[in-house]
């Protein structure tokens, strides 16, 4: 076997020319398609026009061109089939050893922001992917490229063997699947979203992977990261790192959870988070306040932990930021007196994020969480709370300083592991409790974190208080005003609580779980 004929049409024609110059030098004769074939013509490459083997001209704005039993028999032919050698002997057809074909801009088409769907769907390729798919299903017998960093690979197997190897046309054409795959995934993506079908009877994710990490939670787990197509700006997978080593697993998800959080504030706020929990949040009237909050709501969590700000790291932060360990900074961008502070320190991370908007900019996402067997599927909990919204149960309402701390607490309470406990005093946490299973063990663990400071404080709760015992305990510590979502069928025994110790509590009707 050896290559002979090579049928080539690519839409990114990044090295293209001298690929097909090479092929040419080799002995293989090319045939090519509208402009793949105009500028291997122009650059003086010898090229066959699909019109020549076909016998039929491209229609239809080249809609149709390859969509051709001469090309599709010589791609498909089994050639070691004596059936098959005698009808294409028969209907003088001749064999296409390679296929060269990557495929219409249908990602960067979409990607444009006035994009339009005619646009869209004219942008759709048809005949590439049926070539694709052709040659890749016969690659026992065709060489197949769909990606340009492959070239060099098939250019040296032919040069010495005269064809590839079978080791190299399978992985080849697995590549060729997973990228016709992709591309059929994100237009039923596009065209779900268009028809308002987010949760369709089918569902195909596609995701490029940015790199492999070194493992993941543990070292004994293989781990890669992987960007979604189109994936916006001011998130973990489109941030610019700027100085430190290469992130790890439970770095991207750490960062991921304390961006989510400082993104639920328009003012100056800094988040910082240890294993995916905020151990302390502070907003201010400069980033430099915000920071002085969060770093004293928790100054023992926040060693090796993640910093998140929605300001600009300024030099009197940054001197601030490296006085303790931390593995992550990110923010929408640095100073350059911030960053000659920071850099000194080898090991920090520092992602700079550019402008990602406020909570209310963002768009609603959706959550994919793997179980054994399957998967689930759920919007992401972007719900923001309407001052209106708040329903008062208690004989006292909350005075306007504690309205101000419960929203606040309120913002952060929703990103904290169920059952979730958050204690806000002058706009920064002073006690976090997560992920225990039940609400008092919670709000125990809160309180302790806040000696102090709890008393005078304001507690907020992710889901409604099944009886009165968290209310006794919040009473005890000292604690003002409460926010929680209502709905227990022992409400009536918390606000009687609540009543008798002075407490305001507020009703939101809405329930932030985060498991």
């Amino acid at each position: 076997m050896s290559i002979k004929r090579a049928l080539v049409s690519v839409s990114d024609k990044k090295g293209i020319v001298d690929f097909c110059r090479e092929l040419s030098a080799l002995g293989v004769e090319i045939i090519s398609t509208g402009g793949t074939k105009s500028l291997l013509a122009q650059e003086g490459v010898p090229v066959i026009g699909i019109s020549e083997v076909t016998g039929f001209p491209e229609i239809l704005d080249g809609r149709v061109k390859t969509l051709h039993p001469a090309v599709h028999s010589g791609l498909l032919a089994v050639r070691d089939s004596e059936e098959h050698q005698q009808q294409m002997k028969e209907l003088g057809l001749d064999y296409i050893d390679l296929v060269v074909v990557n495929l219409y801009p249908f990602q960067e088409t979409i990607a444009k922001p006035d994009v339009t769907y005619e646009d869209a769907i004219e942008n759709i390729d048809i005949g590439g992917p049926t070539m694709l798919r052709s040659a890749a299903k016969n690659h026992a017998f065709v060489s197949v490229v769909v990606d340009s960093a492959d070239y060099g690979t098939v250019l040296a197997e032919i040069r010495e063997n005269g064809d590839t190897t079978l080791e190299t046309r399978k992985r080849l054409a697995a590549k060729v699947f997973r990228h016709t795959g992709a591309y059929d995934a994100l237009i039923s993506d596009y065209l779900s979203n268009v028809t308002g079908d987010p949760l369709p009877e089918r569902l195909t994710v596609t995701y490029e992977k940015i790199q492999d990490l070194r493992y993941g939670e543990n070292p004994h787990q293989k781990a890669a990261f992987y960007r979604k197509p189109l994936a916006p700006s001011g998130t973990i997978t489109t941030a610019e790192q700027l100085h430190g080593k290469e992130l790890s697993y439970n770095n991207i998800n750490d960062a991921n959870a304390a961006l989510q959080i400082v993104k639920e504030f328009d003012e100056p706020a800094v988040v910082a988070v240890k294993h995916m929990n905020p151990c302390g949040v502070g907003t201010g009237e400069s980033i430099l306040e915000a920071y002085k909050k969060a770093y004293s709501a928790d100054p023992t969590s926040i060693f090796g932990g993640i910093v998140a700000a929605n300001r600009i790291i300024d030099s009197d932060t940054a001197a601030l930021l490296s006085e303790i360990f931390l593995e992550i900074v990110l923010a929408p961008g640095f100073t350059d007196e911030a960053l000659e502070i920071l850099t000194k320190k080898k090991n920090i991370r520092l992602l700079k994020m550019g402008e990602f908007g406020s909570a209310k900019e963002r768009n609603s996402q959706f959550v994919v969480t793997s179980i054994d067997g399957g998967m689930i599927v759920q919007e992401s909990d972007v719900h923001s709370l309407d001052e209106a919204d708040l329903k008062v149960v208690t004989d006292r309402a909350p005075s306007e300083e504690e309205l101000k701390q419960l929203l606040f607490g309120w913002k952060v309470v929703k990103h904290v592991k169920s059952n979730a406990i958050v204690l806000a005093a002058d706009n920064m946490t002073v006690g976090v409790g997560a992920g225990q299973m039940n609400r008092v063990g919670s709000a125990k663990i809160a309180i302790e974190q806040a000696g102090d400071k709890a008393k005078g404080s304001v507690l907020a709760s992710d889901a409604f208080f099944p009886m009165g015992d968290t209310l006794e305990l919040a009473a005890k510590a000292g604690i003002t005003a409460v926010i929680q979502p209502g709905g227990s069928i022992k409400d009536e025994e918390s606000i009687k609580v609540a009543n008798e110790y002075g407490i305001a509590m507020v009703f939101t009707g809405v329930r932030h779980f985060r498991h």
